[in-house]
């Protein structure tokens, strides 16, 4: 019964998984002076930091809008991630919704 009503739902997320390797989230910090480019599966793409803000006297500031960025994007990251997982429960399984909050599980 369960491997006629859960066939290949193993398969199919980790479809989706690979997929979400192919999604990639912009998230920027100092008015755009640092911008981070991170997949939905939380892999940091690219760094990419305006020359005009780089200061050997204030490297701290510059540390600061890396993470601030990167922060975002990997937040951006996990929010779409969590999107596409929730498309896929309800085309596996309709009707089940989150799947009672299980889908950060996953």
């Amino acid at each position: 019964m369960f491997d006629q009503m859960f066939g290949g739902m193993k398969e199919k997320i980790a479809a989706i998984k690979k997929s979400l390797d192919g999604i990639f989230l912009e998230a920027e910090a100092g008015d755009g002076a640092v911008k981070v480019t991170v997949s939905a599966s939380n892999h940091i793409k690219n760094i990419s930091i305006d020359k005009s803000i780089v200061d050997a006297e204030d490297i701290e500031q510059l540390e600061d809008l890396i993470t601030v960025a990167t922060n975002r994007a990997l937040r951006m990251a996990e929010e779409r991630a969590s999107e596409e997982m929730q498309k896929a429960y309800n085309d596996i399984m309709p009707g089940l919704g989150n799947m009672g909050g299980l889908d950060g599980l996953l």
